[in-house]
């Protein structure tokens, strides 16, 4: 199974996360998050990235979702990624989260696929519907 880490701003990995048990009614095994707050400097938390990141990770790699793409949390994310082992993802939402969670027993690049249109599909009018 792919592992996956949130990190992201603040507490709101922690939230995707706790949303996600609640939908799941379980807590998932190998998921992990960590939030930056306003005066952390993401070079400092590397470490601790890259030790979460060990955490989650049985050999099958591990999907690192981030909020922002370009902010802090984005920044310190790029510097774990190793493509086909350690992927990224950028704009984490609960449809995406729930998505990665469903697929990753499949291979990283199915998983990718699934995470993102998960993400983007979650997004609608609901006027639409």
């Amino acid at each position: 199974m792919i592992g996956i880490l949130l990190i992201t701003h603040g507490s709101y990995g922690e939230a995707l996360v706790q949303n996600a048990c609640h939908v799941l009614n379980k807590r998932p095994l190998q998921l992990n998050q960590l939030g930056l707050s306003a005066q952390d400097d993401p070079l400092d938390l590397l470490p601790l990235a890259r030790q979460m990141l060990h955490l989650v990770d049985n050999g099958r790699g591990v999907l690192v979702l981030t909020d922002i793409f370009g902010a802090s949390p984005a920044n310190l994310a790029l510097k774990l990624l190793e493509p086909g082992r350690i992927e990224g993802l950028a704009g984490a939402n609960l449809p995406m989260l729930l998505r990665a969670l469903n697929y990753r027993d499949k291979d990283m690049e199915t998983l990718l696929i699934r995470a993102r249109d998960g993400g983007r599909d979650g997004i609608l009018n609901m006027q639409n519907h």
